[in-house]
């Protein structure tokens, strides 16, 4: 039967028909009267209580609330068995609930489960350099990576490099503090470049040690050629002195 027909038959009844959302709720919503009425027009159900029965409902906010406190959880987390409601309704204190969790009548609903495993294979091609073309990027390359952190980092690397080497004997304090002056330039791009410096700085140090020791050695063997030269010149003259006292 649609609007006009039950309207024709009882027009006691105060009957709508479908409403728009803002129309009801400029007008309110139905009476629960006037909705048993129009039910009962209709003859979807047998009797006015029937129809209470149906759908008056227990209110169970207090049993969510103490549930969500006892399992330290929030409310939504709370499942409560839709065929036992008439005994949870009954709970009203902390302790019945927690009894009836035991039961199995209020339970803790599990964590939603977020997966993570497309992420994790995204993330594992982008390792491998796919999914970072021109069209995938966002800012700026000093946004995405800023200049200062790779200075930071190269020139934490370097003097690293340096402290250690020095700690080892590998390279003098004056060494290092001419090469930390250098790092501190931007002179040396990388750590491969800094070790080719230090050697390079140890084969001419080497070197200069090696020219040194040479003219070392020069100016002794010309100091001792003088020397014995000094002896000979000083015993032929005593000789020659020794052959005036004779004759």
């Amino acid at each position: 039967k649609n609007y006009w027909t039950l309207r024709n038959e009882d027009p006691a009844v105060e009957t709508r028909p479908r409403q728009s959302k803002r129309r009801q709720r400029q007008q309110g919503c139905w009476s629960p009267v006037l909705v048993l009425s129009y039910y009962s027009t209709l003859g979807a159900v047998d009797t006015t209580t029937e129809l209470i029965e149906s759908t008056m409902a227990v209110s169970l906010k207090l049993q969510k609330r103490l549930a969500a406190s006892v399992l330290k959880c929030g409310k939504r987390k709370i499942w409560l068995d839709p065929n036992e409601i008439n005994e949870i309704a009954l709970a009203n204190s902390r302790r019945n609930i927690a009894r009836l969790h035991r039961d199995g009548l209020i339970i803790k609903k599990p964590a939603v489960v977020h997966s993570r495993a497309r992420v994790n294979l995204r993330n594992e091609a982008k390792r491998k350099g796919r999914h970072t073309g021109i069209g995938k990027r966002r800012g700026t390359a000093n946004a995405r990576l800023p200049f200062k952190v790779l200075w930071m980092r190269r020139t934490r690397v370097l003097r690293r490099l340096l402290k250690k080497m020095r700690d080892q004997g590998k390279i003098d304090k004056h060494i290092y503090h001419s090469l930390y002056m250098l790092a501190k330039g931007n002179q040396f791009k990388n750590k491969s470049v800094l070790l080719e410096k230090i050697h390079e700085l140890k084969a001419v140090d080497v070197k200069e040690k090696a020219l040194a020791e040479q003219a070392e050695a020069r100016k002794g063997r010309a100091k001792s050629r003088l020397e014995r030269r000094a002896a000979r010149e000083a015993k032929k003259a005593a000789d020659a002195e020794a052959v005036a006292q004779t004759n």
